[in-house]
Order: C-alpha cells, then sequence, then structure tokens
C-alpha cells in the first residue's frame, strides 16, 4: 500500500496544499487559497511598513486546501501518513495561555497589534537598533554573532518589543508568543501543553537568537537590559528547539474532523518556507538555493567541520539543522526581489486607476476588458522592450532597497534611488535599471559568503520569479557569473515540507536520502553570456558607487 504526505506552504498572498507520492514525489492533488482580509490590505499602512495579517486567513486557508487535496485525490485517509506546516517568517503573534491568537478573542478582533507581524514589517527598527547596540555593549555574551552580527527589525525580539511598548492591552493579554510555523502545527495537534510543545529549531535559531552555545534563548539578564516586558516573557518561552525531520504530535479529532483525515496522521515540527524550499530543490553543500518571489531567500547548508565555529558576518543566521538536521543552514536574502518590480508597476499604474479607469466616457464592461488587457500585458510588454535596450545605451542605475536591505548586513531604514536619468530615460530604462538592481543585490549576498569563506559552486532558483522570467534569471547569470538551475516544481517549498513530513513519518531515514527520491527535478538552466560579462560588471560598479553614498546619507 502507498504512502502520501501533504506539505502547506504559507507564503506572503496565500497558502497552498500538495499532496505527494512519497515514492518518487509525485503530486498527486494541490490546492491554493488566497487570504481575503489581506488581499483587502486590511490592518496595513505601507506608509510606515506595517504588514500585519488576521489569523483567520491562515485557518480558513488551512481547512479549504487540505481539505481539497484530500477530497480530489480520492485516497484513502489511512494512507495520508503525515503534515508538515511551512510559513513566511520572522512572523509572531501573540496568543493566550491556551494558545489562542489573541486576534481570535472579541476584544481584539480588529487590532493589527494582535495580529500576525508579518516577515516584512519594519515597525521595529529602532528596536531592531537598541538590540544591535546592547549587544555590543552590555559586556556579556555576543547574542548576535551567530545571526550576522547585526540584529533586523523583521524578526522576533525587535518586533515583540516594539508592540509591547506601543500596546499596553495587547502587552498584558499576551501570555506568550508564537512563530506562525508553531502556531498552525499547535493548532493541528492533540498536545495541548505549550511548555512541552516542540517549537521550530529553524524559526528560533535564525529570527530568535536560540543557540546550543547559550543553553537556548539569550538570558533574562540580557533581555532585561532591553526590556523588563521581554525578560518576563522569557519564562513563557522555550529552551529545546526541534528540526522538521522530528514528530510534534498526533492530528487532533476536532482536525481530523475537518480535514477528513486520522488521528494516526502525525505532523512535524513547523519550519520556514525558504529552508523547506531549498529541501524541496534538493540542495546540497555549495549550493545557493535561491527563492525568488516577492523577497528572496538564499540557503546553504554547510559540514559542521567546515563552517565549525566562524561566524559568517551580515547574513540571517547560521543554524544546527535549519534546513537539513546534521548540517548547518545559512540564510541570507533580499528585502524585496519581486516586489520592487511590484511597486514599479503600481507607479505606473496610477493614472490609469485614477483616470482611466473612472473615466465616464467608458462603460464597465470597457473598463473591466481594458483592465484585464493591460494586466495581462503590462510586465511582459516591458520585459520585451527593456531586454532589447542594449548595455552600451545609457541605462539609468537603481538600488533594490524599496523594503530596506536583508543582507549583507541589515538596515531597514535604507531607501531605493536612481541616478543617471535623463530626458532620454524612458519607463522600459526605469524597468531594466530595476533589473539590474535586483540582481546587483543579489551579488552582493554571494559576495558576502565567498568573502567570509563559503564557496559556491552552483546556484538553484526556485519560486514564481525563476519560472516566469527569463530576462531575470538570465541578467542573473551575467550578473553572478555563475550558471542557474531552475526547479520544475510550481511548489517547492510545500515539496520540502512533505519531504520533512516523509522522515518524521518513518517513511525515510534521513532528509538527504528523502529529497534524491522526492525532490524536484530541473526544467532549464541559464549559463553567463561571456560577452556580457564585463558591462555588468561596469554596472555593478555603479550600483556599489551609489549604494555607498545612499547609506553614507541615511540616518
Amino acid at each position: 500500500m502507498k504512502n502520501y504526505v501533504i506539505g502547506l506552504d504559507y507564503g506572503t498572498d496565500s497558502v497552498r496544499a500538495v499532496l505527494i507520492d512519497t515514492e518518487n514525489g509525485q503530486e498527486i492533488a494541490s490546492e491554493v487559497s488566497y487570504y481575503k482580509r489581506w488581499a483587502n490590505k486590511q490592518y496595513c499602512n505601507a506608509a510606515i511598513n506595517q504588514f500585519r495579517q488576521h489569523p483567520l486567513d491562515h485557518i480558513e486557508g488551512l481547512e479549504t486546501t487540505i481539505k481539497a487535496v484530500v477530497s480530489q485525490s480520492k485516497i484513502n485517509p489511512s494512507q495520508i501518513k503525515s503534515i508538515c506546516i511551512d510559513t513566511t517568517g520572522s512572523s509572531p503573534i501573540p496568543v493566550t495561555e491556551d494558545g489562542t491568537p489573541l486576534a481570535l478573542t472579541t476584544e481584539f478582533a480588529e487590532n493589527p497589534n494582535a495580529m500576525m507581524i508579518l516577515w516584512k514589517d519594519h515597525t521595529a527598527i529602532n528596536e531592531a537598533n537598541e538590540i544591535n547596540e546592547l549587544s555590543a555593549t552590555w559586556g556579556g555574551e555576543n547574542f548576535i554573532k551567530y545571526s550576522g552580527g547585526i540584529y533586523s527589525s523583521e524578526w522576533f525580539w525587535a518586533k515583540i518589543t516594539h508592540i509591547a511598548r506601543v500596546d499596553e492591552a495587547v502587552k498584558n493579554a499576551a501570555h506568550t508568543w508564537m512563530e506562525h510555523c508553531d502556531l498552525m502545527t499547535y493548532l493541528l495537534i492533540d498536545n495541548k501543553d505549550l511548555k512541552s510543545f516542540k517549537r521550530s529549531r529553524c524559526a528560533a535559531g535564525h529570527k530568535a537568537l536560540w543557540h546550543e552555545d547559550w543553553n537556548g534563548l539569550p538570558p533574562v539578564e540580557f533581555l532585561e537590559k532591553l526590556d523588563p516586558y521581554v525578560a518576563q516573557l522569557r519564562g513563557k518561552l522555550f529552551n529545546e528547539t526541534y528540526t522538521s525531520d522530528v514528530v510534534a504530535g498526533n492530528l487532533n479529532q476536532e482536525w481530523a474532523t475537518k480535514l477528513g483525515l486520522t488521528t494516526d496522521t502525525v505532523i512535524a515540527v513547523g519550519t520556514f518556507d525558504a529552508h523547506s524550499g531549498a529541501v524541496g530543490a534538493k540542495i546540497d553543500e555549495n549550493t545557493l538555493v535561491r527563492v525568488m518571489g516577492t523577497s528572496t531567500c538564499d540557503i546553504l547548508v554547510s559540514d559542521k567541520d567546515i563552517v565549525g565555529t566562524k561566524t559568517v558576518k551580515g547574513i540571517c543566521g547560521q543554524v544546527d539543522g535549519s534546513v537539513i538536521p546534521g548540517y548547518i543552514g545559512l540564510e541570507a536574502g533580499q528585502s524585496a526581489f519581486g516586489d520592487v518590480l511590484a511597486w514599479f508597476k503600481d507607479t505606473l499604474s496610477w493614472p490609469l486607476d485614477n483616470l482611466v479607469y473612472t473615466s465616464t466616457l467608458l462603460s464597465d464592461d470597457q473598463k473591466t476588458q481594458l483592465k484585464a488587457e493591460i494586466e495581462s500585458n503590462f510586465i511582459k510588454t516591458l520585459t520585451q522592450q527593456a531586454e532589447v535596450i542594449p548595455l552600451s545605451e545609457s541605462i539609468p542605475t537603481a538600488l533594490d532597497w524599496v523594503n530596506g536591505r536583508r543582507t549583507p548586513d541589515a538596515n531597514q531604514g535604507l531607501k531605493s534611488a536612481f541616478t543617471n536619468v535623463s530626458l532620454g530615460t524612458k519607463a522600459p530604462h526605469l524597468f531594466k535599471a530595476l533589473i539590474n538592481a535586483i540582481c546587483f543585490g543579489s551579488k552582493k549576498i554571494v559576495d558576502r559568503f565567498e568573502e567570509e569563506g563559503v564557496r559556491i559552486n552552483s546556484v538553484i532558483g526556485i519560486g514564481g520569479v525563476a519560472r516566469k522570467s527569463p530576462f531575470i534569471m538570465q541578467t542573473l547569470a551575467n550578473v553572478l557569473n555563475k550558471p542557474i538551475k531552475v526547479a520544475a516544481s510550481d511548489q517547492a517549498p510545500a515539496l520540502g515540507a512533505a519531504i520533512y513530513a516523509a522522515v518524521a513519518a518513518g517513511i525515510y531515514p534521513n532528509v538527504i536520502e528523502a529529497s534524491k527520491k522526492m525532490g524536484s527535478d530541473f526544467e532549464s538552466e541559464y549559463f553567463p553570456e561571456s560577452d556580457k560579462i564585463e558591462a555588468y560588471q561596469e554596472l555593478m560598479d555603479s550600483y556599489s558607487d551609489l549604494a555607498k553614498f545612499v547609506e553614507s546619507i541615511t540616518k
């Protein structure tokens, strides 16, 4: 009798479930659910970089997608052995003593501070700066050394400290806080003891300063110098963490009934999407996996004997077992990748939204048809025209920091900029400049790893951008001067979560063996074009000069 597992992948805009045959990684069924409240921009304020999500979007999406794949497949529920959940992060959420999100209580149902603080929320810049200064001056262990030496406003402690300072009611009502991947796992399992619940090694190590060297999270002595609240919170969190090949518990009866499954289905410890995506793409040593979507996450694994106690400066953490148990997982990334191009599209669309689509000269049917036509051709036409602009032509230089800089050297206060703009500069020139910028930002990450002694022999791209934009992928290959393979799976993070699930269920002995059997094949490969390498290096130099200048004038 065949065995099947489910990978549930929470992205920024939607959640997707895949039902996978453990024998060969074949996708039997899949379903996507978009977050309704998020789509309406509820609880968000982009002007202050506030991005919050209601947990109901995630709970409703979980039920919709898993029920759908179970129903579509017509597989006997007893054959569905395990589920693993991956999410974005760091995306913490305040919960009550029984693990209920505050946003599900009447008092906090519409309070943005009680929602999940999404990974891209940058309202905690001041708190992150405090953590960095405190780490350097408090006189004890440097707790940020395994997090690249810089703590980010995108991460756990900074976000919690910020919410506690701006919202007394949320601070007093929250018994504790959970990462998104932990919350959704806890929701499904039968063990409802928060104290013994198995928290994600990946989330805690990369975002919450958990490390074996100090036996868990930073101690109260350090945290109380940051804020008395987080020092008090420390005792309501955890010390131990677990990799995602470990069983968190069995599916509880309530959710087994809702999903059409049995309580024999095991639930694996949760993880982050980029790390599971790397597993889904068959990551190996010295291979950089780039998860390319609204932002990027760049994942490497290294043997413990090679990394040892060396700390890599300016990245997003190095954690034992966060990708493959037994190996050090290293993370970096860009705060905006696809978001850079989405911002440009939104900017160019202003006259359409405010003049054309509101015009009384057009009927509602004409507006609908026109909008559909423009949407389907907007980026495609910009790409076609940008692609044919020769590198010898005057191309503006742009920075990719529309949402700050994640790595190298996190600084979420940085902003984007353009130079070399003239009367001859048209929209396709600016679009090409932005594509160059996201590729140059990628090169800075690769350079930092290699400067720190972490070898990169090959690159794998996964995600929507990697599969849908040959122009971006070819530009990236030219800028990195490295070949790039593209994973064939549309759902590499969900597939990676399914691989963890298969190991947790005992179907495979370890993640490496499971990944070899179940991981994605590759559908294409891009090679550097030798005649363009020098031109891109000159443009990269301009990017570096502009970056230095903007950083020097940013307070």
